[in-house]
């Protein structure tokens, strides 16, 4: 994964500017952090993604573009643009990318 500069203050900035994709990989970019939680921008090739984990913290998957497929305890979610999806705290997750994707990813303490 790829990490660049936090998201600037004070500007119009359209979302697909701010990351680019990785060629059969995943790049991601930290836009905030505070101690509320963290937005995190993510790029996926076709057939990437994240393999099950879980979080001590609520998250949401908010999918601009492309689509995932999205599992959560067990069942499996189709998520596509303009959706969002919550993640439970200490419930496994995992996502992958059906086409090439972005996604917003809220942490939330």
């Amino acid at each position: 994964m790829t990490s660049e500069p936090r998201l600037p203050a004070c500007e119009v900035l359209p979302l697909h500017s701010l990351i680019r994709s990785a060629e059969q990989g995943i790049a991601s970019r930290v836009l905030a952090k505070a101690a509320g939680g963290s937005l995190t921008v993510f790029a996926f090739d076709t057939g990437q993604g994240l393999t099950e984990h879980s979080s001590p913290f609520d998250a949401l998957v908010l999918v601009t573009e492309g689509a995932l497929a999205i599992t959560v305890g067990g069942a499996t979610l189709d998520a596509t643009p303009g959706t969002i999806v919550r993640l439970p705290a200490t419930v496994p997750h995992a996502l992958e990318a059906a086409i090439p994707t972005r996604m917003l990813l809220v942490m939330l303490r």
